[in-house]
């Protein structure tokens, strides 16, 4: 076990890597407008071309298509899957068509011919299939959907045919128009142009007003992405004579995000920790973050912490950071819960209470979130806090981790296996972890297989060689040896060129 533990002590002592992937952010923008056998769209083609130029002069990395057949849409999903792997964010932005069926979202192709629900499940793209496409992007996905119009089929579908499909939602169908409402995976936020059930409008100018505030809002510097949101909904409502609320579903994580870089004379956030990000926000968007937090937004409440928990800030007060973590706690944000659980842990704005701790750390693990299962796990290894040493309870968290695509967590568990305490998972089993890792955007992880590839067997070697190939990042010959070819495919699997 002694190399074990020496691992454990390697990856989660080394600092953030200078390391920056190739595409850090990449966005997928389709515009359908030139239906064959519904109504055509007016704007839809102006909003994606708009869009996505936008988003080309912020610095994202664009694909646009427009009116694509439903098996382009396909493939262009599957391709957007792939390269968001290695991005700190991947959007998406569909203007089109939307279908509401059974509680399920449906983005409808040019392509369609649709009379009936099951037609409309059979050849559009759902929007579970969407957050699919944007779900391993490393720090955060956004779904934009500005397709919330009118229901295209009017008195023609056939609401009673249906495929036998299981749609895991208690929305209810609204036949009239709109789109249900979302409830993607946290760290993921869809953007509706209206909100579940409204229908959105296409606007009497070149883009419809969604679209329109969100290019007015999306390239102001530091501008923090929850206030940005909450500003085109302000101004849609605005040009719509209140005819159309935009509305957002699911949370991002609590990291702050500038879509269009920092303001002038502001510090650049990328790569900071949640309490030097944090600090980093304007004043007066500090102030416009205590109004959503008044109201119970739980993201609002954990920047509002985080600005308080850093020292290096006139305005650290721990006591205070621990009354808004308690609140966003106890409204059930595990992010919450976890940061609230290291503090009763090292006794910071509070007195040391190991036992609530321990509560917290499991209250957030129990919502699966990664960073408490992976912490849960060294806790149940050393025996601290109070618990007992239980190896093996240990090793099913760090696994319960790796698979939630935790990094660290993927890197130890691959060690694990490869030291032979993992039963019946080998070699194969290590490498996936490890590419895994890699594609997760762990620098630590790249600068190990790197430089010391050889604290890992030659079996595992050559899997990891295996693995790579697999998904044309190498091309050379299985043979554990991690020579400049071996290391090129690592690093191009990373997300860098070379």
């Amino acid at each position: 076990m002694i190399r074990l533990v020496r691992l454990f002590i390697l990856i989660t002592s080394l600092g953030t890597g200078a390391v920056v992937s190739a595409a850090e952010r990449v966005a997928l923008v389709v515009g359908m407008g030139a239906y064959d056998t519904i109504p055509a769209l007016d704007n839809t083609i102006n909003d994606a071309r708009a869009i996505a130029g936008t988003l080309e002069g912020i610095g994202f990395d664009v694909t646009l298509s427009t009116d694509a057949d439903a098996g382009e849409f396909r493939q262009l999903l599957d391709d957007f899957a792939f390269r968001s792997e290695t991005a700190d964010l991947a959007l998406i932005y569909f203007a089109g068509h939307g279908i509401e069926v059974q509680g399920e979202n449906f983005l409808i192709p040019v392509d369609a011919r649709v009379q009936s629900n099951r037609d409309v499940q059979r050849q559009s793209v759902s929007l579970r299939q969407m957050l699919a496409a944007v779900e391993r992007a490393r720090k955060m996905r956004i779904v934009i959907l500005d397709s919330c119009r009118d229901n295209p089929l009017g008195d023609s579908i056939d609401l009673t045919e249906t495929l036998e499909v299981k749609i895991e939602t208690t929305a209810t169908t609204r036949g009239g128009g709109g789109l249900a409402a979302a409830d993607p995976d946290r760290g993921t936020l869809v953007a509706f142009a209206a909100k579940d059930g409204q229908v959105a409008l296409d606007g009497t100018g070149a883009n419809s007003p969604f679209a329109t505030a969100l290019m007015d809002k999306m390239v102001q510097p530091g501008l923090e992405i929850s206030l940005m949101f909450r500003q085109v909904r302000d101004q849609v409502l605005r040009m719509t004579d209140n005819l159309q609320e935009p509305h957002t579903y699911g949370s991002l994580t609590g990291i702050p995000f500038y879509l269009a870089g920092a303001a002038e004379g502001q510090r650049d956030i990328s790569g900071q920790s949640g309490a030097d990000a944090w600090a980093a926000i304007r004043p007066e968007q500090e102030e416009q973050l205590l109004a959503p937090a008044e109201l119970g937004d739980t993201r609002s409440m954990l920047g509002l912490a985080y600005i308080r928990l850093n020292p290096n800030e006139g305005r650290f007060d721990p006591p205070e950071a621990v009354k808004f973590l308690e609140r966003a706690a106890e409204a059930g944000s595990p992010e919450a819960q976890f940061e609230l659980a290291k503090l009763y842990e090292r006794g910071t704005g509070v007195p040391v209470d190991h036992k609530r701790a321990l509560e917290l750390y499991q209250a957030s693990a129990d919502q699966n979130y990664a960073d408490a299962i992976n912490d849960l796990g060294f806790l149940y290894y050393q025996g601290a806090l109070g618990l007992p040493a239980d190896p093996q309870k240990a090793l099913r968290y760090f696994e319960r981790a790796a698979d939630l695509r935790h990094p660290q967590a993927q890197f130890n568990f691959a060690a694990l296996i490869d030291d032979g305490l993992i039963p019946a998972k080998g070699p194969e089993d290590a490498a996936k972890y490890l590419y895994a890792a890699l594609r997760s955007g762990s620098s630590d992880v790249l600068k190990i297989l790197s430089e010391r590839p050889n604290m890992f067997t030659g079996e595992t070697r050559k899997a990891l060689q295996r693995e790579l190939k697999k998904f044309e990042f190498y091309t050379g010959t299985i043979d554990g040896d991690f020579g400049p070819g071996t290391q090129r495919g690592i690093r191009r699997a990373y997300g860098l060129s070379g």
